[in-house]
């Protein structure tokens, strides 16, 4: 019978400790009492093995624990509660593992908040210089109006619109950094219905037809639908997804171009709704950021384009709420094309 690793360390050294015995008792019977019965001998063997083993595991046991405590209160990463005396075991190989099991939970734990901490700075910093720009923009208008300027019609005219224009950026972007806010910290409460998804689309057409047209944008399904294609899934943030998507394809749109939007079966329980453009895509290298928070490819188009650079990133949360899925495919100089799976109605 294999005998449990754990204890092993005591095991031998009882076994020595008796061997050692045996040798004294046996000089001592031969030289000393050769009166007591061999019976008696044996029996004491047995009890000074027991008594042995026992003793020398639990004073290794507790020298262990005292050194381990003691790295634990000069470690300061170390929480000397997370010690639990009875875990404590003479098989090091053991120990060794769950401490090293321990010490990597805690260095993940810190990169975790040094990651954290990160981000903050960097959202800190991002949310400044979102702000900025346009404040100190529409600022400058309003002051060169207060120093005279709005004594001609013409240039108050134009300084206003484009004060208002940097009001509509600031807007936009505090309208985002509530929602997002609001998403990563109260979570999203979703009001989950049956609907037909082609018409949410239409409606989303139909809310900017005019901004594609400025751009010669066609706005369009992939194919004439003979049945509606329902889901399962919130009306209204589905829609906010389809508006930030639809958006920035015309926004990053080639001009003359065109959107398509198409709602193909995913797998038996899902669709997969594509928002498709032919801009002019998106490099391999910036894929995997491009749904973080203020992230852009190209940082000065992209703030001439408008916007708050929080899009796609609310776009990856509705969609994940809905236990979905966000896909992305683009082929720089070719297009890009933006996809989301959805629920299929039952």
């Amino acid at each position: 019978m294999k005998i449990k690793k754990t204890y092993s360390y005591a095991l031998w050294s009882a076994t020595y400790l008796t061997l050692l015995t045996i040798a004294i008792s046996t000089i001592a019977y031969f030289f000393i009492v050769k009166h007591l019965e061999i019976t008696s001998i044996i029996i004491s063997i047995i009890v000074l093995f027991i008594i042995s083993f026992f003793i020398i595991q639990y004073r290794t046991e507790h020298f262990i624990y005292r050194r381990l405590k003691k790295i634990y209160e000069d470690v300061s990463i170390l929480d000397v509660n997370d010690l639990r005396k009875e875990s404590v075991t003479t098989d090091i190989d053991k120990l060794s593992k769950r401490m090293q099991k321990y010490v990597e939970g805690k260095r993940l734990e810190i990169k975790s908040l040094t990651e954290r901490d990160s981000f903050r700075r960097d959202f800190l910093g991002n949310v400044a210089h979102e702000l900025k720009t346009p404040l100190f923009t529409v600022q400058g208008y309003i002051l060169t109006l207060l120093e005279g300027a709005m004594d001609d019609k013409n240039i108050r005219l134009k300084y206003l619109e484009r004060a208002n224009k940097g009001v509509e950026r600031l807007v936009a972007v505090t309208k985002d950094l509530d929602m997002i806010a609001k998403l990563e910290t109260d979570g999203l409460k979703l009001n989950m219905e049956v609907f037909n998804i082609l018409e949410i689309i239409q409606n989303v057409f139909d809310l900017f037809e005019m901004k594609a047209k400025k751009r010669n944008i066609i706005l369009k399904f992939d194919r004439i639908y003979d049945f509606p294609v329902f889901v399962i899934g919130d009306i209204e943030k589905t829609e906010q997804v389809l508006i930030n998507l639809v958006v920035n394809s015309i926004k990053y749109g080639k001009p003359n171009g065109t959107t398509i939007v198409a709602a193909d079966n995913y797998n038996d329980n899902k669709y997969v709704i594509r928002v498709i453009d032919n801009g002019e895509g998106i490099k391999q290298q910036y894929l995997s950021r491009l749904f973080e928070r203020f992230y852009r490819v190209d940082q000065s188009r992209s703030r001439e384009q408008g916007g708050s650079g929080l899009g796609l990133s609310i776009v990856k949360h509705i969609v994940e709420a809905h236990n979905q899925t966000v896909l992305l495919k683009s082929t720089f100089g070719e297009g890009s094309e933006f996809s989301f799976t959805m629920e299929k109605a039952k």
